[in-house]
């Protein structure tokens, strides 16, 4: 369950102890995360291996196409997405690898406003959902 087909933890596997590594592989419409999100600690670098990536930060978008890296800095807001036709292949690595509190923004229509959200596993443990912390609704399900 998550935004993107394929996501692959390689942190433990590889024995990392300094910083976090995970592979994904996004379909078109799919991303990197459940919202525009910051990690307090953590400064991520995306290596877009296939495709072309779409960061949207606070400043604007960014591409960022096959062979090519970008970097965010701990409290930058960034959500990666894949907005083409064709598969995205991406690393993300980040450090250090205890990234502090992570703050998610999404649209809430509800709120009518881009609002900090909370994750939720459904009672059926089946889909992860983003809950509004303002008003508690629901703004997206992840399967």
């Amino acid at each position: 369950m998550g935004p993107a087909s394929v996501i692959r933890p390689l942190t433990d596997a590889l024995g990392l102890s300094d910083f976090a590594m995970n592979y994904y592989e996004l379909d078109p419409g799919e991303s990197f995360a459940y919202g525009l999100h910051a990690h307090e600690k953590q400064e991520e670098v995306f290596y877009v291996q296939e495709g072309t990536a779409t960061f949207e930060t606070l400043e604007g978008d960014v591409e960022v196409d096959a062979g090519e890296l970008v970097r965010f800095g701990p409290g930058e807001y960034q959500r990666g997405t894949n907005r083409g036709e064709g598969r995205v292949v991406a690393l993300a690595m980040g450090a250090p690898q205890d990234a502090g509190e992570t703050e998610i923004l999404r649209e809430c229509e509800d709120c009518g406003d881009r609002t900090s959200q909370t994750l939720e596993l459904t009672e059926g443990k089946d889909a992860i959902l983003t809950i509004c912390e303002e008003c508690g609704g629901e703004t997206g399900r992840f399967t």
